[in-house]
């Protein structure tokens, strides 16, 4: 991570989780990370209705030039980062894995702004619909309204050893016989 914001929003978000693989969002006091307040943010995990805003920071809303709550996540991104970002959103909420990714936006001058984004999953809970939170920090303190956000590299926090894909997880629980669709 390259950002004061996000390493000081991650190490809160990783003392909360413990020794789970992420805490539970009831968890999460928005009195301690104040300072982060207006760079952070909360996504529902619905596809369909590509991923909407919970909850926007003021300076993220600011940023892009409108109120952010119930607004798509993933139709700020612009071409192949769409369905990038998608598939990102969905590991971090489906695996519990955080992931970090550099974005860049073109400013309403037409130059480039550079931020960083991290994205981070909470706890499911039954009868309750998925969320996670990130944060979108931006590395030039003058960018103003921006637009069409790309990624530019992106990667998962945990070592791979923590990481056991969704499907194998309950692939192991199975009992008796099993048939592994998909495997070769």
């Amino acid at each position: 991570m390259k950002h004061e914001s996000s390493r000081e929003f991650f190490a809160y978000w990783n003392a909360k989780r413990g020794s789970a693989r992420a805490p539970d969002r009831s968890e999460f006091d928005p009195s301690a990370v104040r300072d982060l307040l207006a760079d952070t943010f909360v996504l529902s995990y619905d596809g369909e209705a590509g991923y909407p805003f919970r909850v926007a920071g003021t300076r993220i809303s600011a940023l892009l030039g409108c109120d952010l709550k119930n607004c798509s996540f993933s139709t700020l991104f612009s071409g192949e980062s769409r369905g990038e970002i998608e598939d990102i959103v969905t590991c971090v909420a489906e695996e519990t894995l955080p992931a970090i990714a550099g974005v860049t936006a073109t400013t309403e001058k037409g130059a480039k702004a550079h931020f960083e984004l991290l994205l981070l999953p909470f706890t499911a809970r039954v009868h309750e619909p998925v969320s996670l939170t990130g944060l979108l920090v931006p590395f030039e303190d003058n960018t103003t309204c921006v637009r069409d956000l790309a990624l530019t590299s992106w990667r998962y926090l945990h070592p791979p050893e923590r990481f056991v894909p969704r499907a194998l997880r309950k692939l192991a629980i199975a009992r008796g016989f099993v048939v592994y669709e998909g495997l070769r």
